[in-house]
């Protein structure tokens, strides 16, 4: 079973982060919630949640690791070496290493986004130092990394590591009516 570690910093996106963890625990994947600071974790519109787990060396022995945007989140993570040694070592291993929104700025601090495709928040393009290319879809996939644009984003970028971990997210796709939502938004807009 695959098991992935969503990284909180103080700031994260509320929305994306949910929806991440979410989407993958209904896909029967071992997901937890690991923080960089203590167990109560604030994020950038002061939702505050309880971490699974605080950050620690333990988060190698998972098969991805997921950085959610938000600022001041994805600047708080990109200032810890913890989490930029992790990203180094996970991406050596081979591991999945993906991020969403402000959050690819990490990334690239690390090294991962080298001669890669990938994707981040619009601007994002220039605030990243990278041979990487910049990719204006919606969610990017390059071997072992994976990349999104922002919060509105963040259900197509759920499934689809839902998908590089070799589940099936057409199934978690249909029980959560994902694309009757957009057939009726297309009526409701056109109707």
């Amino acid at each position: 079973m695959s098991k992935v570690a969503v990284i909180l910093a103080e700031g994260f996106e509320e929305g994306e982060t949910l929806t991440i963890v979410d989407i993958l625990r209904r896909a029967n994947i071992e997901c937890h919630m690991i923080s960089t600071g203590g167990d109560m974790v604030r994020g950038g519109h002061d939702i505050v949640v309880k971490a699974d787990a605080i950050i620690s060396d333990d988060v190698k022995e998972y098969d991805m690791i997921v950085l959610p945007g938000g600022l001041p989140g994805a600047t708080n993570l990109l200032d810890d070496n913890r989490v930029i040694k992790l990203l180094q070592e996970m991406n050596r291993d081979g591991k999945f290493v993906s991020a969403m929104c402000a959050a690819p700025i990490v990334l690239g601090k690390a090294g991962v986004l080298e001669n890669k495709n990938f994707t981040a928040y619009v601007g994002y393009d220039q605030k990243i130092e990278t041979t990487g290319t910049f990719k204006e879809d919606i969610v990017v996939v390059d071997g072992n990394l994976v990349t999104s644009r922002g919060p509105a984003t963040a259900y197509a970028f759920a499934y689809k590591l839902v998908d590089v971990l070799g589940r099936d997210s057409l199934a978690v796709k249909n029980r959560m009516v994902y694309f009757n939502a957009f057939d009726a938004e297309k009526e409701e807009n056109h109707g």
